[in-house]
């Protein structure tokens, strides 16, 4: 992907989401300020996937430049919490969980990847999304108006975070930040998808996990829905759990195999939260899938096939199953 088609892109997802909102009477200086934030993450997700923009913003700024890399996700907490929300406690609590990620990579800046502090980061940016007070997480309470934001701004913060810890400031090598399509990406998107497909499938179905219920109305959504999936679901899970997780597990044990097993168990229990809890079932398929992505990142050191694979499975589920 070059800049162009990143530019593309970015004008037709923030276009429609304008419309969206307008559409459904959002209007005023907290809805422009909400979707302005929401624009200026993306971008940071999206840009930064173009292989040439990223080698030439680290040549740009170089290795000390890199630290003005968190002050996007930090500035963006701000701007939201003191023009839409005007909660300084939250603002406090968003600043704090946008820089302190920042300070530990910046603390082994140099280091074989692995550091305790790689570790610390991972937890610091991953639990807020998973730990649930009241029925939502800590990092939606930041994003509250409008409610049709609310999963797409945490998500973003959280993404934006981690690409500036990590790609930007540590640089960890083989994270694979990049939309690119080489040679073997189609076999392996085809291969991983299938089989998993057909695993996830049948134990699914035989656990009483999966229902089969198909929906036209659902297939008609799939194309946006999948859009969605793969930019603000599939992307940042594949960042944080293969690129970032993954890696450092794999370099850690010095083993590939076993980074391998060690994150999809992660992984797996990252869903345990979803109702109804603890969901076991979904903790045990979750893992599965964990395996067959982090293969796909393994076989391309790339995040992209490994995301296709991931929107796929997601699509299939919201298309044939409930």
């Amino acid at each position: 992907m070059n800049l162009a088609t990143a530019s593309a892109v970015w004008t037709v997802i923030v276009g429609l989401a304008t419309f969206y909102g307008i559409r459904l009477g959002y209007t005023g200086r907290s809805f422009a300020l909400a979707l302005g934030v929401a624009a200026a993450l993306f971008a940071f997700e999206l840009f930064f996937a173009a292989p040439r923009v990223l080698e030439r913003a680290r040549h740009l700024f170089g290795d000390h430049g890199a630290v003005l890399a968190p002050l996007v996700p930090l500035f963006a907490v701000l701007i939201y919490t003191i023009g839409v929300t005007g909660n300084w406690k939250t603002a406090l609590l968003g600043a704090a969980y946008t820089v302190l990620p920042a300070l530990l990579a910046a603390t082994c800046i140099g280091k074989p990847a692995g550091q305790w502090q790689d570790y610390a980061a991972v937890l610091l940016i991953w639990l807020p999304i998973e730990l649930r007070w009241k029925g939502l997480t800590f990092l939606y309470l930041l994003f509250p108006y409008p409610p049709q934001l609310m999963h797409t701004l945490t998500i973003l913060l959280a993404l934006s975070t981690g690409v500036a810890a990590f790609v930007l400031l540590r640089r960890l090598d083989g994270i694979g930040y990049a939309v690119e399509w080489r040679r073997g990406f189609a076999w392996n998107v085809i291969f991983h998808f299938a089989v998993f497909a057909i695993i996830a499938v049948v134990l699914g179905l035989r656990i009483g996990f999966l229902t089969y219920a198909p929906s036209l109305s659902r297939l008609r959504t799939a194309p946006i829905e999948v859009v969605g999936i793969l930019l603000f679901t599939a992307w940042p899970e594949e960042f944080l759990f293969r690129g970032v997780l993954q890696n450092i597990l794999s370099r850690t044990f010095k083993n590939q195999w076993a980074g391998l097993a060690v994150a999809s168990v992660a992984f797996g229990f990252a869903h345990i939260f979803h109702a109804p809890f603890p969901n076991w079932k979904y903790v045990f398929l979750a893992t599965v899938a964990g395996l067959f992505y982090g293969r796909t990142w393994i076989k391309t050191g790339s995040l992209f096939p490994g995301a296709i694979v991931h929107a796929l499975v997601d699509i299939l589920w919201h298309v044939l199953f409930r």
